[in-house]
């Protein structure tokens, strides 16, 4: 168990037993995608696996780290302004002193150790997992008294303006507020949110990791961030009260946007598309119709592939493989795209067996490994 794995290595380091234990899950998203950006809605979860973190103040100044599973140290004072490591791991836990140190917090020295079993690059958010545990943490400690919205809101900002990271607030989120089998439907333009059901018993959630590095994802994403402003632009022409592609419907777009563009209408209905999807799919959780929402996963990735062209040729063989196989309830592209994981929803008994026939074909026609992972919607942040 990492948790006490963790403790062990705490008290061997520093030579103490009083250390805090938090745990802080990786996430999920089962549908929408590239709607977060667009003030659209998303559906994430928390999951079973996560980061372990222990941590105890000191009587000075001192910040003493330790990354269980990379074996290195960091240690330096935690007087501002803070200087990012070279080390980059550190600069997950920084970003958050730094931000607690802005709100006017006096932070003291404390020493953490932390590892998990969050798998690194398949898209389950290791650093917001990272980044919420330790907040969590120095509020505990501290007493601080921050509620978790607030938490979740400097987590992102750590991310954004100390690692340098552009990202939404969905991971941070999801990994805050996750409930043990429920997923939650995020606004994420005003940030309310709602949680709905997901009791399946005997369900699995099976990531299919491509081992395709996201290489244009990064630069991708800009672009389709340009180019659903640019229809949101064309739309305005006609429709000055909108404000983004959450106000925008298909009737508008067909009107105002295909005429002038069809690669930006496509883009742009991509999106309107996908916040449907994740607003009916909750109707079809409440219903417990898990294959109507299963369908709606294999709509999100034609569209993800054809419309928002984000996929790559190994996600869509990967769904297009599943796709029909029985026990198999959706599937899709999960994530930024060009490469990651794929989500699917399965019958536990039937992973060995698909896995098995998987694999070596995906050898065969990819020239690659295939690499998976189950899990299971979990809790979100809090202290062991």
């Amino acid at each position: 168990m990492l948790t006490s794995q963790v403790a062990q290595k705490f008290q061997e380091i520093f030579a103490s037993n009083g250390a805090l234990l938090v745990r802080s899950p990786g996430r999920v998203n089962l549908i929408g995608e590239h709607t977060d950006y667009n003030n659209g809605f998303v559906l994430p979860a928390a999951v079973d696996k996560a980061i372990y973190l222990a941590i105890a103040r000191r009587p000075d100044d001192e910040i003493q780290l330790f990354a269980m599973d990379l074996g290195q140290s960091y240690r330096g004072p935690i007087r501002p302004p803070l200087t990012p490591s070279a080390l980059h791991w550190p600069n997950y836990i920084l970003g958050i002193v730094e931000q607690l140190q802005g709100m006017g917090f006096t932070i003291g020295g404390f020493n953490c150790v932390f590892a998990g079993d969050i798998p690194l690059g398949a898209g389950m958010s290791s650093s917001a997992a990272l980044e919420n545990a330790v907040i969590f943490a120095l509020n505990l400690i501290f007493g601080l008294g921050l509620d978790p919205m607030t938490m979740v809101r400097l987590s992102q900002k750590a991310e954004n303006e100390f690692v340098g990271l552009q990202c939404g607030i969905m991971d941070m989120f999801a990994s805050m507020f996750g409930r043990k089998d429920q997923v939650i439907r995020l606004d994420c333009r005003s940030l309310e949110y709602t949680y709905f059901p997901f009791k399946a018993p005997g369900l699995r959630i099976l990531l299919l990791d491509t081992q395709v590095e996201h290489s244009l994802a990064s630069s991708e994403y800009n672009v389709r961030r340009q180019q659903c402003e640019a229809g949101v632009k064309l739309v305005q022409r006609h429709h000055p009260e909108v404000k983004s592609l959450r106000d925008v419907t298909l009737e508008m777009l067909s009107a105002h946007v295909a005429p002038v563009d069809e690669l930006i209408w496509r883009r742009c209905s991509f999106v309107v598309e996908e916040n449907a999807r994740v607003l009916s799919g909750t109707e079809d959780l409440l219903r417990g119709d898990l294959a109507a929402f299963g369908e709606k996963m294999y709509a999100s990735h034609d569209g993800l592939s054809q419309k928002y062209e984000v996929s790559c040729a190994e996600s869509d063989w990967l769904v297009g493989q599943v796709r029909g196989v029985e026990g198999v309830i959706g599937a899709r592209q999960m994530g930024g795209g060009f490469g990651g994981c794929t989500i699917n929803l399965v019958e536990e008994e039937l992973i060995d067996g698909l896995v098995t026939r998987l694999a070596p074909l995906y050898r065969e026609v990819m020239k690659r490994d295939l690499k998976w992972y189950i899990g299971r919607i979990e809790d979100g942040t809090s202290a062991v």
